[in-house]
This record gives C-alpha cells, sequence and structure tokens, in this order.
C-alpha cells in the first residue's frame, strides 16, 4: 500500500514538473516581442524592441523612439533579404524569430537610456557603460554582412572594425546591389562612378546619411524601381564600392547621373554635366 502511493506520488508530481516546462516553454521569452506583426506607423515597446535588435547587428542607425518610420522600414527589408526571409517590411513570426537569434536586447538599458532622453547606440558586443556615456551618431545600416558586422567599441562613433572608413559590412553590400543592378553593363570605371555618386549623396546634407537612406529614397534609383536591386552582385562590383569608399571618385564629385538614351525628365536634363562615362552622364 505505501509502495503504491509513494508511486502515486511520483506520478504525479513527475505530472506537475512537465506541465510547468510545458507552460514556460509556450509562455513569449523575456523581453520578447508581443504577438502583433509590427508595421510601418506602428508606435510602441515592439517598435522600440525592433530598433534596438535591428541596431545591435548593424542594420538600423536611426533614433530608436519606438517610431516605426522609413529608416526603420529600409532596415527590416534588408534584414528580411540577408537572412533569406519574404521582402516585405512587415515583422511578422519568422523575422521575428529569426532576429531574436541573430541579436539580443537589454530592455531595461534601452528603456532608462530613453527614459534620460540620451542618445546612444546599442550595438552588440559594446559595454553597456560605455553605451551609457556615450553620445554618437547611430551606426551604419543596409543589406548584406548577414548581420554578422561587428562596430569598434567606441561609442562617439560607431564603426565597423573591419571595414574602410566606418561603412558596414551591410553598407558594402547594399552599394554593390545597387551597383550590380544600375551599371553591370559598363566599364569598371563607370561601376565604380555609380559607387562614388553614392558615397558623395551620403556626404552631402542633401541626401540621406546612410547607404541604405540613400539607394532606398523614393525615386533616387533605377534598380530600386525594377527590383534589380535585389539580384546578386559580383565580385566586381563589391570591387568597385571598395575602390570608391577608398577615395576613387572618377565623376568629379557628381550627385546624379543617367543614360541620355532613355533619360526623360527635363530636370535631369537641366542639371549641370561634368563628363560621361560609359552610356551615363554624371551631373552635380
Amino acid at each position: 500500500m505505501k509502495n503504491r502511493i509513494k508511486l502515486i506520488t511520483t506520478l504525479v508530481i513527475m505530472v506537475l514538473i512537465l506541465s510547468l516546462v510545458s507552460l514556460s516553454g509556450s509562455q513569449h521569452p523575456a523581453d520578447a516581442f508581443s504577438n502583433q506583426v509590427i508595421q510601418k506607423g506602428a508606435t510602441g515597446d515592439d517598435v522600440i524592441e525592433l530598433q534596438s535588435r535591428l541596431q545591435y547587428i548593424g542594420y538600423y542607425n536611426g533614433k530608436i523612439d519606438g517610431v516605426f518610420g522609413w529608416g526603420t522600414y529600409w532596415a527590416v527589408r534588408n534584414f528580411q533579404y540577408e537572412f533569406g526571409l519574404k521582402i516585405d517590411g512587415l515583422v511578422g513570426d519568422k523575422t521575428k524569430q529569426k532576429l531574436t537569434n541573430a541579436s539580443k536586447y537589454n530592455k531595461q538599458f534601452v528603456q532608462e537610456q530613453i527614459r534620460k532622453g540620451k542618445k546612444f547606440t546599442h550595438y552588440g558586443g559594446m559595454d553597456l557603460q560605455k553605451q551609457t556615456k556615450g553620445g554618437g551618431k547611430g551606426g551604419t545600416t543596409g543589406g548584406g554582412g548577414g548581420g554578422t558586422a561587428k562596430p569598434a567599441p567606441q561609442p562617439e562613433k560607431s564603426t565597423a572594425v573591419n571595414t574602410p572608413e566606418g561603412y558596414s559590412q551591410n553598407d558594402i553590400q547594399l552599394m554593390a546591389n545597387a551597383v550590380y543592378g544600375e551599371a553591370r553593363g559598363e566599364p569598371y570605371e563607370g561601376q565604380v562612378a555609380v559607387a562614388a555618386v553614392i558615397i558623395n549623396r551620403i556626404d552631402s546634407p542633401s541626401f540621406p546619411n546612410t547607404a541604405a537612406g540613400v539607394i532606398f529614397e523614393p525615386g533616387a534609383f533605377t534598380a530600386v524601381a525594377d527590383g534589380q536591386i535585389w539580384l546578386t552582385p559580383n565580385e566586381q562590383a563589391k570591387k568597385a564600392v571598395l575602390d570608391a569608399i577608398n577615395g576613387w571618385d572618377p565623376t568629379g564629385n557628381a550627385q546624379y547621373y543617367f543614360n541620355p538614351v532613355t533619360a526623360t525628365s527635363d530636370w535631369i536634363w537641366s542639371r549641370p554635366q561634368i563628363k560621361q562615362i560609359g552610356k551615363h552622364i554624371f551631373c552635380k
């Protein structure tokens, strides 16, 4: 009789333990997203976490403010592209899972900095105390690098340690996509020229200050409009980007270019022309 009671008691305890394990496994992880699909126009804690996680791995460089604007939208699309997800800018279960696996999120730290009104860069591999003290402009974003780019541990400047001039692997990959989509039939100098135009825009106060911001600015590049931005670039396109980053500008500081055979805009023809390289005319 005692053995039977002991057996029943043991079984009851095992059932309780299994129930608790199952319950804990079904709950949302600590500091993880809610169940809602996050999309452009959304606000709140989910967006703060989204921006923080994207910034943690170098895809987002904007202010962590809990507002899902264009900067967040393009960062999401770039992340989806690199991680083999459907590229729609919507943050559903699959995107959340990939992002959660690829990043970390310290909710207490992020919320504390927001409450204090501090500017900071929430990057992986950086000591939290340095992030707390730092000002910083934020990092670089873009598509590429598979989320593996690691920034240098400097709160005032989010520079990727293994890339030139502060451009992350994400930036280089996205610019290579743009060069390949826009100029893969052009001579090598013409491909460097297209990369130089992107860099000249990044450096200009008249344009967004990130590779993704420049490339995905509405109406800026044909390759974005027709989807060729998502073609896989070859090594020559990547080399052209690196040459441009390292200072080669065949355009003479141009910020625009067009193909005179296909251009229909009167405005682009009105721009002061610098030179023609291949099929493209480069302008100020």
